[in-house]
């Protein structure tokens, strides 16, 4: 979302923009429209992602297309076998680079059992890092953790969100009773992959907890993953809705009351700032999106530390009053028509601006 974001804004500022990605399918063709160009390279399907491809190398496809047409400026969003022979090749044709820091790779390999592997990965990171001009990271406090790990220069880049698109307006009571939802019964809401890494143990015993207090209460989940069946055979009475995009995604969030998001791995996290836009209260550690933008018992609630104890007694207090989590999500609603993606869209041009600007020195 955020890569078509910056993508179509970039268009409209009067870029033209090539992407090379993994093709998705066998039957899938390349788009070009104008000043847009997408070329596609082989990939294959993640570990426990089958929805997500890892593209590999592709340095031959890639300085063939810049030999013919070299770009002023490159950048790379994922740091795998196609970004980093996307990296080496650009070096070698001396084009300028930025790169963007997304996912916490490393921090996930614990939540598989695998923590041995973290610094191996953290160490992969920092030279593929420290290979590009500049990593862009989406909030200030992960742009200081990548500045004290020796990432090399770092630069923030906020994300927005479309709050045309997310928005209470979008609230369907149609929608609700298909939960089996009254309007005076709480709906906790979960947007996101179903995957160990997302905490979802803790967004259970919160849920959990809640349902002690308010019996009718409910628990709507949007997405899939690699935890959805047992959650699903472990939890019969969730509401599981799979994944939802574009307007149906925007009326699940709506409909909700309170955003349970328990997880600790994000560099950003957009669905906060999705589930804000759409007049919800989050209930979230203080890390990431929530660190920046939630103002406890204003728009959500931040919980302190990591542990788990303490985001369900956080969640379990403030679904006590319904009417001050319905409060606080109009608050939220509004704070979130501040954070458009026109801004961020300026600020990512202005930067590769600036590295095309030092290279011509």
């Amino acid at each position: 979302m955020t890569l078509g974001k910056l993508v179509h804004g970039l268009q409209e500022s009067g870029f033209a923009v090539s992407v090379f990605r993994p093709r998705q399918s066998a039957e899938e063709e390349p788009q070009v429209n104008g000043a847009f160009a997408e070329h596609l390279v082989p990939g294959m399907c993640l570990p426990m992602y089958p929805d997500l491809r890892l593209g590999f190398p592709a340095a031959g496809q890639l300085k063939a297309a810049w030999q013919n047409r070299r770009p002023d400026a490159l950048y790379v969003a994922t740091e795998g076998p196609l970004g980093w022979s996307a990296v080496r090749s650009a070096r070698e044709l001396d084009i300028p680079v930025l790169s963007g820091f997304h996912t916490n790779f490393h921090s996930y390999s614990h939540r598989y059992h695998a923590g041995f592997l973290a610094p191996l990965i953290l160490g992969y990171l920092r030279r593929f890092h420290r290979r590009t001009r500049c990593t862009l990271a989406p909030t200030r406090t992960l742009a200081e953790q990548l500045d004290a790990l020796d990432f090399g220069q770092v630069e923030v880049l906020p994300r927005g969100v479309d709050s045309q698109l997310f928005s209470p307006q979008r609230r369907c009571r149609a929608l609700r009773m298909q939960w089996g939802a009254g309007d005076d019964q709480l709906v906790c809401l979960y947007v996101g992959r179903l995957a160990a890494e997302k905490n979802m143990a803790t967004a259970v015993a919160a849920f959990r907890a809640i349902q002690q207090q308010r019996p009718d209460s409910l628990f709507v989940l949007v997405g899939g993953g690699p935890l959805h069946e047992s959650l699903k055979r472990d939890n019969p009475d969730f509401v599981f809705c799979g994944m939802q995009r574009g307007e149906r995604l925007a009326r699940h969030y709506a409909s909700g009351d309170v955003f349970l998001f328990p997880s600790q791995t994000e560099t950003f996290g957009n669905v906060v700032t999705e589930a804000m836009a759409s007049g919800l209260a989050v209930v979230a550690y203080n890390q990431a999106a929530a660190r920046e933008h939630i103002s406890t018992r204003e728009t959500g609630v931040l919980v302190s530390g990591t542990s788990a104890a303490a985001f369900t007694d956080a969640a379990e207090q403030v679904c006590r009053d319904l009417e001050e989590v319905r409060k606080m999500g109009s608050g939220a609603a509004v704070y979130a028509e501040s954070l458009g993606w026109p801004g961020v869209v300026q600020r990512f041009a202005a930067l590769v601006r600036q590295q095309i600007a030092e290279d011509r020195l």
